[in-house]
């Protein structure tokens, strides 16, 4: 037919004619590669969208080489390079062509595929009209070096194992499906129990909150069964998340399919989980399903004006004023001003990266290094951190992905050929799976906190370091805190490090006071009387009110006098010991309102363009300041010397170590060692002994002031010599500190775990530079902890200058809480604002500095 004609031409096109096989040879071509040629198993990710160094794709204007022993795809810029490195020769190359239709020859149907099988499950490109254009998936082998092409299909000629090979690669699912219960990145199906699914009429009403399992004590991670209205808790697996697996038990007891998490109920959706189909599914009656247990969807979040989202909006409605709508906005194009395709609530992500990616050190450190950066990277790329943060970097900055589009006669002529279309904007996917694996939150689809997923990328990008400097020792800074005992008048210095500059919203010290008054009642009468409520009236607070807020003393819960020797009220003050080149300032707008839901302030603070801080640097111990001895709290050995040592384990986190197929008699022991801290800690100490010969022993508890066979104290009990019980030095140990130090910090605080691990904090410059001995301690989630531990004996790398500073970037969020809403950043580049909200990058017009959730200061040079 034409069509087979013109592949036939286009293929002598691509291959330069001297590529062709003549049909009898195939086989024997590929004889010499056969070992190397593999089967996609179910555990393999097969990347058959997107390069692994680039953005490249299917319909790029090279294809995609997909190679058939890794399954790893590569563009054409850097298929060489894995050739080079592996010796690897087969590839399955994938091109997506997209022409304009013969006027009249489909008769205006839909695109026609020449192959049977769509191996994209790429978006079809928005800009083109179906009804003119039709897209090809053309799919060949390719053997390096020679770039042998053999088109596929091809049955007759190719041996079975690569037909089979290469009907597996364009048949696999997308490499992003979920790998831990919580963690799913590709879009979801439809469950197929949706439909006609079953409710009873029990009378149950589900509350707002206050949920509890009805089996156990757990109060998250539950799951509302919506068939008979149960409310259960879900898998409990290592991150420390999870629970008892009671909603899977009732599951297998009534056969009653699907559940939805409660806490992730907004107007767009929620978390649906199908026992039966085992994986997140979408339910497309959920609202209706929810109402049967009295839960209103569009009731779970109203909007900030207290309107439905189809009423009409006042202009003050914050969604509005951060992403400047009623403006029409100029789109911007070229290097630095690329979008970020949003992933399902991965705004966060894309609002962070955008302002990262615009710091010259982190420009300099990933993209300045990606040649070396690349060409060192281990043979799976998809899993290295600076491989990735190089490709996002360079896809942001090379304006490759932010074209113009082409003038219209310009776009007839090109269309005549063959249409490349346009391509703007790039999906962070494979960036997200890999920098959120294994974390509980980030690797969710759920909306997540900026601020914490900046601390989060901070971590990551300390813990993989790229040439001598570290880029995020930009933002790195030293804080002084100050305790005073109230009573004795003595004080105590400590230092430690921090990223970010938590600045607190001073409410009282709002400016129009009376009209949020006025407006309160107003909002309240019409509330009453069923009206639409009034315009809007937000707090103004002074930005200097919220700094001498920050620098007030805050008092110590709790606090132990080593001068009084007792208990006694202390006080807290905070100072800079180091000013960072980039000052990040975070608003801390979200609180907790009754019933522990957070919400949030909705404030406008009177940002600064130039801030000087210089008043808040640090002095240190002033004349005639007295300092308080150090001498550490003393130890309560209670009457009852038996009552300490009783066998106490929590069976419930033994069951859950016993579940993963350690021995009962070491989970016992776990248990018991870590003081009943919980499943994750005792999993910790598992790791950390189960070399040791009496491992699988059972437990032998020594009697009060005994010593233990191991020859130290039972736990908790002061050791002979002063040498801590090594049940203590072990649990530090496996939380990834040194033994030196777990030993040092035990002695200093009289064998006290908790004081031991908080004198440990409080003492960054001893931790030698040490990894964490652990994989499950890596996406520990309290970010700062982790980064607190990573200086060597030279004290933490600061880059210490002045405290004068100029705003160049903020984040904002609108919505009622971090768990939902959307995020945008606004920018200023080449001296002027930028707005970048998700694939749309436009020139500002009224950047909302007042609005902002996080703000980026660069510091003046002096």
């Amino acid at each position: 037919t034409q069509r087979d004609h013109e592949t036939m031409q286009r293929a002598a096109l691509f291959s330069g004619g001297d590529a062709q096989m003549a049909a009898g040879d195939l086989g024997e071509l590929l004889v010499p590669y056969m070992p190397t040629i593999r089967v996609p198993k179910s555990g393999d990710r097969v990347y058959k969208t997107e390069c692994a160094f680039s953005y490249d794709s299917p319909d790029s204007e090279g294809g995609l080489y997909v190679c058939m022993n890794t399954f790893l795809g590569f563009g054409r810029e850097h298929i060489e390079r894995h050739y080079r490195k592996t010796g690897q020769c087969v590839y399955l190359h994938l091109k997506q062509h997209v022409i304009e239709k013969v006027p009249g020859a489909s008769g205006g149907a839909l695109p026609k595929r020449r192959n049977a099988k769509l191996f994209l499950d790429l978006e079809m490109n928005s800009d083109l009209n179906s009804d003119d254009f039709e897209y090809e998936d053309e799919a060949k082998l390719v053997i390096f070096p020679d770039h042998y092409e053999i088109s596929l299909p091809n049955i007759e000629e190719l041996p079975a194992l690569v037909t089979i090979a290469c009907d597996a690669l364009l048949s696999a699912k997308s490499p992003y499906r979920k790998q831990e219960p919580d963690s799913w990145e590709e879009e979801l199906q439809a469950s197929k129990h949706a439909k006609a699914l079953v409710q009873l009429d029990n009378g149950v009403r589900i509350p707002p909150s206050g949920w509890k399992c009805s089996k156990c004590d757990l109060r998250e991670n539950l799951w509302l069964n919506l068939t008979d209205g149960s409310v259960l808790c879900g898998k409990w697996f290592f991150d420390g998340s999870g629970g008892n697996g009671h909603a899977m038990e009732h599951y297998k007891e009534t056969g009653y399919p699907l559940a939805v998490k409660l806490g992730t109920i907004t107007p767009d959706g929620a978390d649906v989980y199908s026992f039966d189909e085992e994986e997140p599914v979408l339910d497309p009656h959920i609202a209706k399903h929810l109402a049967h247990f009295g839960i209103d969807m569009l009731q779970m979040q109203v909007t900030e004006n207290g309107l439905r989202d189809n009423d009409i909006k006042p202009r003050v409605s914050e969604w509005e004023v951060i992403q400047e709508a009623g403006v029409k906005l100029k789109p911007m194009y070229g290097p630095g001003y690329t979008g970020m395709k949003n992933l399902g609530n991965s705004c966060y992500l894309n609002a962070v990266m955008q302002a990262i990616f615009s710091i010259p050190e982190f420009q300099r450190a990933y993209v300045g290094n990606l040649p070396r950066i690349f060409d060192y990277s281990p043979l799976d790329p998809t899993q290295d951190f600076n491989t990735q943060m190089a490709k996002l970097g360079h896809g942001l900055l090379s304006g490759q992905y932010s074209k113009p589009p082409m003038k219209s006669e310009l776009i007839e002529q090109v269309m005549k050929e063959e249409h490349k279309p346009q391509h703007n904007g790039i999906s962070p996917r494979m960036f997200k799976a890999f920098i959120s694996k294994g974390h509980p939150e980030f690797s969710s689809n759920r909306q997540q906190d900026a601020q914490e997923f900046f601390l989060h990328l901070i971590n990551l990008v300390e813990r993989n370091p790229v040439g001598s400097e570290n880029p995020s020792d930009v933002f790195r800074f030293l804080v002084e805190e100050r305790t005073q005992c109230c009573q004795s008048r003595k004080v105590r210095y400590t230092e430690r490090v921090d990223y970010i500059m938590q600045l607190p919203v001073a409410m009282e010290a709002a400016t129009n006071k009376d009209e949020l008054i006025a407006y309160e009642l107003k909002r309240r009468e019409a509330e009453a009387a069923r009206r639409p409520p009034p315009e809007l009236v937000r707090a103004k607070i002074p930005f200097s009110a919220c700094l001498q807020a920050f620098s007030e003393p805050n008092n110590v819960e709790d606090f132990w006098s080593s001068a009084l020797q007792a208990k006694s009220a202390g006080v807290k003050t905070s100072r800079f010991a180091s000013f960072p080149e980039y000052l990040v300032v975070q608003i801390k707008k979200f609180t907790f309102g009754l019933d522990w839901i957070p919400k949030k302030l909705d404030v406008s603070v009177d940002m600064p363009d130039f801030l000087d801080i210089s008043h808040l640097r640090a002095k240190g111990l002033q004349p005639g300041e007295e300092e308080l001895p150090d001498i550490a709290p003393p130890i309560v050995i209670p009457d009852d010397p038996k009552g300490i040592y009783s066998l106490d384990i929590d069976e419930s986190s033994v069951m859950q170590l016993a579940e993963m197929g350690f021995p009962l008699e070491a989970c016992r022991k776990a248990v018991y060692y870590t003081g009943n801290l919980g499943a994750e800690v005792a999993f910790n100490w598992i790791i950390a002994h189960m070399e040791e010969p009496d491992f699988a022993e059972p437990l032998v508890i020594p009697a009060f002031g005994e010593v233990a066979s191991s020859g130290a104290a039972a736990f908790g009990a002061v050791g002979l010599d002063n040498q801590p019980p090594e049940e203590m030095v072990a649990i530090i140990i496996s939380m990834g500190f040194q033994r030196n130090l777990a030993i040092r910090a035990l002695k200093a605080t009289n064998n006290n775990l908790e004081r031991a691990l908080e004198w440990i904090f409080s003492h960054p410059e001893l931790e030698e530079e040490s990894e964490p001995a652990l994989d499950v301690m890596d996406m520990e989630n309290n970010a700062n902890a982790n980064i607190l531990a990573e200086t060597g004996s030279e004290g933490p790398r600061v880059k210490d200058g002045s405290g004068k500073y100029e705003l160049f970037g903020f984040i904002s969020h609108m919505g009622t809480s971090t768990m939902s809403g959307h995020y945008v950043c606004h920018l200023k580049k080449e001296g002027r604002w930028v707005i970048y909200n998700d694939l749309r990058v436009c020139a500002s017009e009224r950047p909302p500095k007042d609005l902002g959730y996080i703000y980026f200061y660069h510091r003046i040079p002096s």
